[in-house]
């Protein structure tokens, strides 16, 4: 079966493809898992199978609200998955953010799997598990640009996952803390590790290898990948992992206080609220508890709780008692391009310097240049993509290729984007990855995608799920895609054809080098790839000894 799957992903032309029965693909839509039957649908031309909306975990509502994960109920007969669940409570965070489903709830526990529609309870496929990004406080699974029209087609099963979000994701109180025998908040991550138990027990019905797990995440998805890593919790639940621009081991732009630094912090907002006791918050209204929490200087991110973190992610990086598992980790150029709408000159970004670091300007200068206001406003994107994400990245690889006695894997994403709805300019802005991972290009509201843009999530999407098959991003060939849309942008259909003469020199696949001592060579993803040494590493050694606070 493996081999009858390889063949059909590499060589499929819609001309050859045997379709299966009516019978046949009615069966195979069918899953069986540990809470009951579950009948997805066939998407993009039939080539893949969905089943969205199957719950993880009980509804995290009422008596619920701020508990660990709890099981999902039993259902009788079969469950409809051809619909995506609720995404979970949140406040509007970032604009680019678009749901496919009919609002959101605090009931959001829900996940969706996508398999080649070729794959069977004996295929043992790798298991892709993506963790979506919004700084903790924001987005969901059911995203068009998470679809898994495609990134399946290359030999893997997708899970994408909701988690509970901000307030009721992250909330610590000591009444909390008393409750759950001494931690408080990191809900969201328990969750996710409730989804990673769930994967474990159901997802060879899928397709899927539950002994082959990649968990792999963009922005706060990212900085939960390098805490999974650290979490004895998560513990054995993934093999493999990938992150998209975010680390939490050190210089980190969502800073993990302690549980008693956060029990202070959130039993001052609480006391906002008027309640008197954890029954009367849990009563409130979830649109009440949202609406106090958008209220300036209020945040909920992940803590050191004592459960699914005992210490600072680093700490635990540090003394090599992270999970030891291939790692790929990597930022894009421009994740600081919020920079480049405030201008600057020369004057302005060298008052920056001396403000930022007095005695160590002239240094920063150098490796931040700002001769012309060209030069000024580059370097001023440079560093603050680098004080944003870059840094945190680059300390989280460091960390694991010093103790995770594993292969680790850095990339740099170049290629600039053009102007698209949401995101003006010609950048490779934060999040600006995310479609090019999943092939979903044209899910991008008003883009224009270019042929180098297909290129290159191509040969992302094989880097990534041949990492996802061996821990190694090399090896097998690329393949090409076209797709088709109807006029609201939605997908119709996709067609993978093997790379082979004329179209051989765009289908290539460049050797992907080992992060290591030797000049910690990398790859850059742009229209041609290319690899070599880090050349910008004094920047982050220089950062390393010390750079101003950012708050995301």
């Amino acid at each position: 079966m493996k081999q009858l799957l390889i063949k059909a992903v590499c060589i499929v032309a819609a001309s050859v493809m045997v379709v299966p029965s009516v019978a046949g693909a009615k069966d195979a839509l069918t899953v069986k898992t540990a809470a009951g039957k579950a009948r997805g649908k066939a998407i993009n031309s039939g080539k893949v199978h969905a089943w969205l909306g199957l719950p993880y975990a009980a509804p995290p509502v009422g008596d619920l609200r701020w508990k660990a994960p709890q099981p999902a109920a039993k259902w009788p007969g079969e469950r409809d998955a051809t619909k995506f669940a609720a995404h979970c409570a949140q406040n509007p965070v970032f604009e680019d953010m678009v749901f496919q489903d009919n609002g959101p709830s605090e009931d959001c526990l829900y996940l969706n799997v996508y398999a080649p529609a070729t794959a069977d309870k004996d295929s043992k496929l790798p298991v892709m598990f993506w963790i979506h990004g919004g700084g903790f406080s924001g987005g969901g699974s059911n995203e068009p640009r998470h679809n898994g029209d495609f990134l399946p087609l290359k030999g893997v099963v997708l899970v994408t996952i909701n988690y509970r979000l901000g307030v009721f994701g992250f909330l610590a109180t000591e009444e909390l803390a008393k409750e759950a025998s001494g931690a408080a908040g990191n809900y969201g991550l328990a969750d996710m590790i409730a989804a990673l138990h769930w994967i474990k027990a159901n997802v060879k019905g899928f397709g899927g290898d539950p002994d082959n797990v990649t968990i792999f995440g963009e922005s706060a998805g990212s900085f939960a990948v390098s805490t999974l890593m650290a979490s004895p919790m998560a513990e054995g639940l993934f093999q493999k992992a990938i992150g998209e621009s975010g680390g939490a081991v050190a210089g980190s732009t969502l800073e993990y206080d302690n549980l008693p630094t956060r029990e202070a912090k959130d039993a001052k907002w609480v006391a906002t609220l008027n309640v008197k006791s954890l029954a009367e918050l849990r009563a409130l209204p979830a649109q009440t508890i949202l609406d106090a929490a958008k209220k300036p200087g209020v945040g909920f991110p992940p803590d050191i709780d004592g459960k699914v973190l005992t210490e600072p992610v680093g700490a635990t990086y540090a003394a090599g008692k992270q999970a030891h598992i291939p790692l790929i980790a990597g930022w894009n150029r421009d994740e600081g391009n919020s920079m480049a709408a405030h201008g600057m000159t020369t004057a302005q970004w060298k008052e920056l310097a001396q403000k930022n670091f007095k005695e160590r300007a002239d240094e920063f200068l150098k490796l931040y240049p700002g001769d012309t206001e060209e030069q000024a406003l580059r370097s001023a994107i440079d560093f603050g993509s680098d004080q944003f994400i870059a840094y945190g990245t680059w300390a989280w690889l460091e960390a694991h290729r010093k103790t995770g006695n594993a292969p680790v894997y850095r990339y740099y994403f170049e290629l600039a984007a053009t102007p698209s709805k949401y995101h003006p300019g010609t950048f490779a802005f934060h999040s600006d990855d995310i479609e090019y991972v999943f092939g979903t290009l044209d899910t991008r509201p008003g883009w224009a995608v270019r042929p180098e843009d297909r290129t290159l999530s191509n040969q992302i999407m094989t880097y990534f799920t041949n990492f996802a098959k061996t821990g190694d991003p090399n090896g097998g060939k690329p393949l090409s895609n076209t797709r088709t849309t109807d006029s609201s942008g939605t997908a119709k259909s996709a067609e993978f054809v093997s790379c082979s003469a004329p179209s051989q020199a765009a289908c290539a696949l460049p050797q992907w080098p080992k992060y290591n001592d030797d000049g910690y060579p990398l790859i850059h993803l742009n229209t041609t790839i290319t690899a070599g040494p880090d050349t910008l590493r004094a920047r982050y050694e220089f950062l390393e000894r010390g750079m101003p606070p950012m708050r995301f």
